[in-house]
């Protein structure tokens, strides 16, 4: 049995969503209705849905950044109000979407085409998927935004200014972004979004919506007996998942 996960701050448009669903395709099993863009992120970690019909614009993660950040097999689907040029790079890019309000007709098409991936290995086309999102998400002046040399921490009255080329790898922690060096680690309230436009993308990948790594300190990768993905940073004996949008990457390594 199918099974899906559907994710809108509005719960009138989420039990909307939910109740055609049920009509169009009743086999569809939806496990949970989340109703921000941290507990979809969450949901999906934790119960693996077949399908993820997921807002835009949704309190603590967009839509897009939650499609970011997920590691195992599910399907994404915007569900979305943008104007017609971000619907134009979706299907450009060969992912799905329904416009607000959804309409009875354009669901089926979904639902057709998602039957249709449901008998086919996960998405092969993850490195497209992984433009498409990266697009969508940067900041229009982040093509003209100097280059990060280093980063500010505060700790106390002392002020740490920390070259990037030391650091090992950004990771998001609640309100904070840590900064990881061989020496220790600093926090910082610039968000990894941010940073992604300010970083050299010769050297910094981002690899998660909550990780971007310094690839001159990468020691390899390792996948597990769940075909998850996971990068090996020198001299830390932590690995950092690779979410799928990004695995594409190290497929060489």
């Amino acid at each position: 049995m199918p099974t899906a996960l559907i994710a809108d701050d509005e719960p009138h448009l989420a039990t909307y969503l939910h109740g055609l669903l049920a009509k169009a395709w009743p086999e569809l099993q939806v496990l949970a209705v989340a109703k921000n863009g941290l507990e979809s992120a969450e949901r999906i970690a934790a119960l693996q849905p077949d399908f993820a019909f997921l807002d835009i614009k949704m309190p603590g993660l967009s839509g897009l950044e939650v499609a970011q950040g997920i590691e195992g097999a599910t399907r994404v689907v915007f569900v979305t109000a943008f104007d017609e040029f971000a619907v134009a790079a979706f299907e450009q890019q060969a992912l799905d979407y329904v416009l607000k309000p959804v309409k009875v007709e354009r669901l089926a098409r979904t639902i057709e085409r998602l039957k249709a991936a449901a008998a086919a290995p996960p998405l092969a086309d993850d490195a497209r998927l992984a433009t498409a999102l990266q697009r969508l998400l940067a900041a229009p002046a982040a093509a003209t935004t100097p280059l990060l040399r280093h980063v500010r921490a505060s700790q106390g009255d002392l002020v740490h200014q920390i070259d990037v080329a030391d650091v090992l790898f950004f990771h998001a922690d609640d309100k904070y972004t840590c900064v990881r060096t061989a020496a220790g680690e600093h926090l910082i309230r610039t968000t990894i979004t941010e940073l992604a436009g300010q970083l050299d993308p010769a050297r910094f990948q981002q690899i998660h919506r909550s990780t971007i790594v310094n690839l001159d300190h990468l020691a390899g990768t390792r996948r597990d007996e769940w075909s998850r993905l996971f990068v090996r940073v020198r001299g830390q004996g932590e690995e950092l998942p690779v979410s799928r949008a990004y695995v594409h990457l190290f497929k060489a390594m």
